[in-house]
């Protein structure tokens, strides 16, 4: 924007408006910008050089947007205008001339920004604040322009006369109605002249019309007539004996009428009657009016006739509303509603309007200040049952026999309920003063909300089971009491340890000591640590000497005390030894005892231990000491000599807690929750076992016998658990009675809290019952009739010119009286009638009074019997009571003279079967079958037997789950599962054991020294170790083959006086990291000192340290998690995982945990984590709810539904729900009566041809079988008297209606055809849809060619529909078996011929000179009258010869010298008929390949180039094939000891699996 402050020089230029400032929100704010002067050629200078006067202000006033205002503002927009082309926005836009299912097109809409409250504008800014400005225009399609359909030509009517020159006429109809546009519908009708042939006589050209009825009115008072009628009082007396005129017979007749309405009527009708008449011409055929004199009739028909002055409904103005019926607040729930009404004061008479609704109602809410609030309603739970993993067992389980001790996961319930709200109740269960307040239940469908679960997942603990250790050894015999160390008796003990705690403590445990009485008892003895070397007595080099002997003082645990206790016993002495010289003989050191070969000893049995040594020098021939013989090389000494009498304590099962009378606690009863536990202590109590003295193998014996110092408890205190009342909820109201008799209500109550601990126990009775109170007749209305009243017929100053005035006869109309009465007779209000009954009787008829001439019936007679029993006819009858003119009668209308009769018992056929049971029939519901697996195999032998391996045990499938069975697990290859657990495997669990050496064999004997070169030998065993030694053997390879000893040594046997060394002791282990630099060593010592001149060789021997040969490394190897191991006694719920912790030497075999202990390694791994096997719970299904509505009230189709819902899906391998969640059944039959209409009778004017006449129909009671496809049958109105009067749902009976039969020779429309069916009006290319309608309308119809300008116009309506078909239009075309021109026509999608709706093309053209013609696309007829394809297709024949169809075919460019392209290339000829680029002689030629023959065939070439394709393509593979192949290398004469040797498997011991 550009100021001008001085034109010659300078300019004022504003800046851009900065952001609205400010601190209050709205108005307050304050904008700002920059305002600067500048020369004319674009310097700054000073504001001085600009004329002050027209500087622009560089401050404002602006709206300060806040966020609070997001609230008070908002976009308002408005509707989108009328789609406009693209093309007439865009300037010199070419505009498309043919339309192909829409045209793009922009619509645009007003957009601003408005305040909320009263939709003032604002501006944009402060709602671009909060949110961008919708978009002002968008994208549409402008449907294209639809023409008018219409449907085919009906037949030629026949001709209008029958002699002369008259019209046929043929009419169609509207399918479419023109939109968008489109071009008009055409003549619906088509007309064409006739002659049937030439009159014989003067033909009719005058017909009688008959006009309408003008409006009732009353007829004008005249007081002439009136002073003539005073006038005549005085003569009447006179001629009171003689005939009166009619008008006086009639003004009496008035006045006794008058009097009697005036009695009887009632005050909701004003009936007056008054008078219509109405106008008869008489026409020409032309259609114009001529005198009535030539119109040549016999009667004319009534011109004037008695009627109801019509009188519109009028009504009292609206009561004030009544109160609303929800009477409490609470906005969540739905609100309420009230009333008002009005009352009518005048019921319409005649044709006036009809009442309108007299009750209204409208939603509210309650107003006022002390509305209490609404009672809502909550979902309440009992309390859980027990938990029970029996519902989770599989139907093969074996412990269904037997549910004791189940553990683990299992399932608990509960029941839901509906109670009201109540915060004081909340903590009902809590506190034992409100369990008698209970809330009350309610019906179920009054709480919202999600139900509380029904069940739930919950957890036995599994016991665990005592696991104790393998027994001690057999203690030294003891005093019981070693303070007490009276008498001679005393026990030897035995123990063990509890290894695994049990639940319930150690005193689920067994007996962890045992005791055999034993003689001589000591509380203290000695105990051999060690002995010292031999040493020879009086300081010699050998011969005897002794070994001093150390010892300590140690009680009878074997734990080490000071030796003073000990003084009572001798000190050991020192043990005698022999050091032998050098040539004695040389006896290797004792071996240990051997175990014991009995755990006790009786009078039979005698325990025995042995041990052995051997010689390992000869003494000298001369002066040595000799070696012993055999025997003494062996010794055996008694063991275990205690009897075998054991003795232990044995414990029964605790007792229950009871209380303790010693203890004063108060044992109340609570109502409160139990805890996790099932028990909430109250107060201690005590529980007693028996403890009796068990001998083994015997039984119970006196107390005396056990040692009373292991001795178990016999009482222990207990925590005594509250007593817990049954809680229930009080009873339920009485449920509502239903409506018929006979019928019982029930209410019932809900256990919250079962008793438990000796608490209240529950009542029985949950559901009482109670007969139903026999129900008062309902208050039902009807409409009670009166007589009709006497005829009256139109005044007679209007009728006398009339025939039969005289005799007071012909048309009238009478009127009754209505009255509402309650069932019982008793009068009623008459508004309870237009609410409960049906629809109101009529009140006035048109009736008849007879004349002379007329012929008269007598009524009705009753229905006669019925004929048969199910279908047949009954009759009715009226005779005759004088004879008029016959014609007269001919025109006389009644209801039915004949009937179908009612059904009056069952039969075969379903529609008429009144009986209400059902047929049954067994069925079989197949139970669901579980997937059955065999019991678990037994454990494997675990795969390692030294460490850590694994066992195995498994499962088979017996029996696939079928009919919804739980599921199996995951199954292998072979249909098994497996459960692997980690196993350990005690190294020590196997040993060898080594027999003593044999005597030395020498192989070069000496036989005066006995030395030298031999052999010994020895025994060597794998056995079982037990704690008290190796006990049996077994067999080798469970034994470490690596630690097998030597069963045979070579060595040299010592000469006498040579040097005697022991054996080699063990080596001593390698110090860490193996390197050969570190050795280790192994010792002996000297037994017998050689003689001077010899020496004793080395008594030590190292050798160096080598990886994984003599040293090795040592590390933890952690085994997988085990699966999740649960109780034997569990289905599911919570169990272990664990895992083994195994040590692996670096050669990588497991070997003793005890080398990584001594390394002291870190342990860091956990070993056993609880896990989770998830539960198999079926699915739960609610009860079925009750049995639905019927889905009809009548019929064979009728079906009640009743549904359930899944209250606890499967889990795990649980039971899957079924499908089936819903039944049906069908609905006891009835048959279905209905109202319906008879078809329309003709147009009848009377007596003569043409005018306004009325056209009456019957409404009529049917029966049917309730299908959409079943007409019905008629039957006895009284069947249809419960019903509603009413057809399709229209409460308006039209009977009778005005009509026009045209006159001869008339023109007019004839009557609305049906509805056509819903068509969709779309653009299939674009995929949209514009709009579904559907129509109808009227043609004309001409009588007479001289009057067809006179014919109205025709007419056509719609009306919007849904669910319309969108169809196409094609052109299609045949030649007729008589023609040769072929026959064009317009066809919808749908088979419909049409006129309108296809493309505004040329139709198909005339092949005429082709027989057929060549209707194919592609296709064209040659000069030789045959079908042949264009340029570029090639023809495919039929097999009788004629073209079927055209295919496109390739074309093949064969290249030039000059074209560098030698590649063959394919393409289909798109449009071959193009001018091609390519001249002859250039670049190219192209040929057209003709692959079919004229038979439609594939020609022989196509073959030979497909063989020849094949065989180029096979070549082309096997040279790749021999290119890519790589060759063979020659093969070398090998040596013959590089042959490959033969696999061998080596065992190393392990079973591993």
């Amino acid at each position: 924007m550009f100021l001008h402050c001085d034109l010659r020089l300078f300019i004022c230029f504003p800046g851009p408006w900065g952001r609205c400032m400010g601190s209050d929100c709205g108005l307050g704010g304050s904008q700002s910008r920059a305002v600067w002067c500048a020369h004319v050629d674009g310097w700054t200078t000073l504001h001085t050089n600009c004329d002050q006067a027209q500087r622009p202000s560089n401050q404002r006033n602006c709206f300060r947007v806040c966020d609070w205002h997001k609230d008070l503002y908002d976009w308002k927009l408005g509707a989108w205008n009328e789609c406009v082309p693209v093309s007439a926005r865009t300037f010199g836009a070419p505009r498309q001339f043919t339309c192909s299912g829409g045209e793009e097109g922009i619509q645009t809409r007003e957009v601003g920004c408005i305040l909320k409250s009263d939709g003032s504008p604002a501006e944009d800014a402060i709602c671009e604040y909060f949110e961008p400005k919708p978009r002002l225009e968008q994208a549409c399609l402008i449907p294209c322009p639809q023409d008018c359909v219409v449907s085919e030509y009906s037949p030629w009517t026949s001709c209008s006369k029958t002699c002369g020159t008259g019209l046929r006429n043929r009419v169609r109809s509207v399918l479419v109605p023109p939109l968008f546009g489109g071009a008009a519908c055409p003549n619906l009708t088509e007309f064409q002249s006739c002659k049937p042939g030439p009159c014989t006589g003067p033909e009719g050209m005058y017909s009688l019309r008959v006009g309408p009825w003008n409006p009732c009115a009353l007829p004008q008072t005249r007081t002439a007539r009136q002073v003539k009628r005073r006038k005549g009082k005085g003569q009447g007396l006179r001629e009171r004996a003689g005939v009166k005129d009619p008008e006086t017979r009639e003004l009496i007749q008035k006045k006794r009428t008058r009097n009697r309405l005036n009695r009887q009527e009632s005050p909701f009708w004003d009936i007056q009657v008054g008078y219509q008449n109405r106008e008869v011409t008489c026409i020409h055929r032309n259609g114009s009016t001529v005198g009535r004199n030539m119109c040549l009739t016999r009667d004319l028909p009534l011109t004037i006739q008695s009627c109801v002055l019509p009188k519109d409904c009028k009504l009292t103005d609206w009561t004030i509303w009544s109160p609303c019926t929800k009477t409490c607040m609470n906005p969540e729930s739905p609100r309420g509603n009230r009333t008002r009404t009005r009352q009518v004061l005048q019921f319409p008479v005649g044709e006036g309007a009809e009442c309108p609704p007299l009750e209204e109602f409208e939603s509210c809410e309650p107003q006022g200040e002390s509305i209490p609030p609404c009672a809502t309603y909550t979902w309440r739970t009992t309390e859980w049952s027990d938990c029970r993993v029996d519902t989770l067992l599989s139907q093969q389980d074996r412990r269904r026999s037997n549910l004791t001790g189940l553990c683990g996961g299992g399932l608990q319930t509960r029941e839901v309920y509906c109670v009201q709200a109540n915060a004081e109740l909340l903590k009902y269960l809590n506190d034992l003063r409100e369990k008698d307040k209970a809330s009350r239940p309610v019906e179920n469908k009054l709480c919202e909300g999600p139900i509380p679960n029904r069940s739930q997942l919950c957890q036995i603990p599994c016991p665990i089971d005592c696991e104790v250790s393998p027994w001690g050894a057999w203690g030294p015999c003891t005093f019981e009491n070693c303070d007490d160390q009276a008498g001679k008796k005393g026990f030897k003990l035995r123990k063990r340890q509890i290894t695994n705690e049990p639940t319930g403590g150690p005193g689920n445990c067994p007996h962890l000591v045992e005791a055999v009485p034993c003689d001589e008892p000591t509380c203290y003895d000695w105990q051999l640590i060690s002995l010292s070397p031999c040493i020879p007595d009086d300081g010699k080099q050998c011969g005897s000497g002794t070994m001093i002997v150390q010892v300590q003082c140690v009680n009878s645990n074997g734990e080490t005390v000071d030796r003073n206790l000990c003084t009572s016993n001798p000190t050991p002495e020192p043990v005698p030894c022999e050091v032998p010289c050098s040539r004695d003989c040389v006896l290797s050191d004792w071996t240990s005892w051997s175990t014991c070969s009995q755990t006790c000893s009786s009078k039979t049995i005698e325990g025995k231990q042995m041990r052995t040594r051997s010689i390992l020098a000869y003494n000298a021939g001369e002066g040595g000491a000799l070696c012993p013989n055999s025997s003494a090389l062996q010794e055996v000494r008694n063991c275990n000599e205690h009897p075998c009498t054991v003795y232990h304590w044995q414990t029964g099962p605790w007792g229950p807690c009871t209380e303790d009378p010693s203890t004063s606690s108060f044992n109340t009863s609570v109502g409160v929750q139990p805890n996790s536990d099932g028990e909430v202590p109250c107060s201690m109590g005590m529980q007693t076992r028996k403890v009796i003295c068990v001998r083994v193998n015997v039984g119970q014996v006196p107390p005396k016998k056990c040692p009373d110092g292991p001795r178990p408890s016999t009482m222990r205190p207990c925590q005594l658990p509250c007593k817990k009342d049954c809680i229930m909820t009080p009873f339920s109201d009485w449920a509502t009675c239903p409506i018929t008799c006979d019928k019982k209500q029930s209410r019932k109550r809900l256990i919250i809290q079962m008793p438990s601990n000796g608490g209240q126990e529950c009542p029985e009775v949950l559901e009482e019952e109670r007969d139903c109170e026999v129900p008062k007749i309902c208050p039902g209305f009807r409409w009670k009739t009166h007589k009709w009243r006497k005829c009256q017929l139109v005044t007679w100053f209007l009728r006398q010119d009339t025939p039969g005035a005289q005799e007071t006869c012909g048309p009238g109309l009478q009127t009754r009286a209505v009255s509402c009465r309650q069932l019982d007779g008793t009068q009623a209000d008459i508004s309870e009638c237009l609410k409960f009954a049906k629809a109101m009787p009529a009140i006035t008829q048109r009736c008849q009074l007879p004349c002379q001439d007329d012929c008269q019936l007598t009524n009705w007679s009753k229905f006669s019997s019925c004929t048969a029993d199910c279908v047949g006819v009954r009759t009715r009858k009226r005779s005759l009571i004088a004879v008029g003119r016959w014609t007269d009668c001919f025109g006389f209308s009644f209801h039915l003279s004949s009937r179908i009769c009612a059904i009056k018992k069952p039969t075969k056929t379903p529609v008429f079967h009144l009986l209400s049971g059902y047929i049954e029939e067994a069925c079989i519901i197949p139970c669901p079958s579980d997937c059955k697996l065999s019991e678990w195999s037994n454990w494997s032998r675990c795969s390692k037997s030294c460490g850590s391996g694994v066992k195995v045990r498994s499962k088979w499938l017996r029996e696939k789950p079928y009919n919804g069975g739980r599921p199996c697990p995951k199954l292998d290859h072979i249909n098994q599962v497996y459960e692997v657990v980690p196993c350990q495997s005690d190294c020590k669990q196997y040993v060898w054991v080594a027999e003593p050496w044999s005597v030395w064999k020498v192989s070069n004997v000496d036989l005066k020294e006995n030395c030298g070169e031999g052999v010994q030998t020895r025994r060597v065993r794998c056995m079982l170790n037990t704690i008290d030694g190796p006990s049996e053997s077994v067999e080798d390879y469970l034994c470490d083959p690596e630690e097998m000893p030597l069963g045979a040594r070579e060595s040299r046997l010592p000469c006498p006086e040579d040097c005697v060394l022991s054996d080699w002791g063990p080596w001593s282990r390698c110090t860490l990291p193996c390197t050969r630099s570190n050795y280790r060593v192994r010792t002996a010592y000297t037994i017998r000192p050689p003689s001077v001149g010899r020496e004793c060789p080395d008594t030590t021997e190292k050798e160096p340290c080598s990886l994984n040969l003599n040293c090795f490394n040592y590390f933890y190897n952690i085994t997988d998690w085990s699966t999740c191991q649960l109780s034997p006694n569990a289905v599911c719920g919570g169990g272990i995982k664990t895992r083994m912790l195994d040590c692996v030497r670096s050669d990588g075999k497991s070997v003793d945990i005890k080398f990584c202990e001594e390394m002291n390694l870190e342990k860091k791994w956990q070993m056993n984590i609880s896990c989770v096997v998830e539960c198999p719970v079926n699915c739960q299904l609610s009860e079925w709810s009750a049995w639905s509505e019927c889905s009809q009230t009548c019929g064979l189709e009728g079906k009640m539904w009743r549904q359930r819902s899944v209250v606890q899906a499967s889990q795990g391998d649980g039971r899957p729900c079924p499908s089936q969640m819903e039944q049906w059944k069908p609905c006891p039959v009835r048959p279905c009566y209905r109202w319906q209409y008879s078809p329309w009778s003709e147009c009848r004017v009377e007596n003569v041809v043409c005018g306004h006449g009325m056209r009456f129909r019957n409404l009529s009671c049917f029966v049917s079988d309730g299908s959409s496809d079943g007409e019905g049958s008629l039957v006895d109105e009284e069947l249809c008297s419960s019903l509603e009067v009413a057809v399709d749902g229209d409460k308006q009976i039209r009977l009778k209606e005005s009509c026009v039969l045209p006159c001869p020779g008339e023109c007019y429309l004839m009557e609305w055809s049906d509805w056509s069916s819903c068509v969709n009006i779309c653009a299939k290319e674009a995929g949209v849809d514009f709009a579904s309608v559907q129509v109808r309308s009227r043609a004309v119809l001409a009588q007479e060619p001289e009057n067809l300008q006179l014919c109205p116009d025709q007419e056509w309506e719609s009306q919007p529909c849904t669910g319309g078909e969108c169809f196409d239009y094609k052109w299609f075309s045949s030649i007729g078996p008589n023609s040769t021109r072929p026959l064009i026509w317009c066809q919808r999608s749908d088979g419909l011929n049409v006129t309108g709706g296809c493309p505004p093309m040329n139709p198909p053209e005339d092949n005429s000179s082709c027989d057929p013609p060549c209707l194919m696309p592609k296709s064209f007829c040659s000069e030789a009258g045959i079908c042949m394809c264009e340029e570029g297709f090639t023809e495919v024949l039929s097999s009788t010869g004629q073209l079927d169809q055209c295919a496109p075919i390739p074309i093949l460019e064969i290249p030039t010298a000059g074209d560098k392209k030698g590649d063959v290339k394919t393409s289909r000829a798109i449009n071959p008929t193009l001018p091609t680029t390519i001249q002859p002689g250039r670049n190219g030629r192209t040929w057209y390949l003709q692959p079919y023959g004229p038979d439609g065939k594939l020609k022989m070439w196509v073959y030979g180039v497909a063989a020849g394709a094949f065989v180029l393509l096979i070549f082309i593979v096997s040279m790749i094939y021999l290119a890519c192949k790589k060759p063979k290398r020659p093969q070398r004469q090998r040596q013959q000891n590089n042959r490959l040797k033969p696999l061998t498997l080596a065992y190393d011991g392990d079973t591993d699996m």
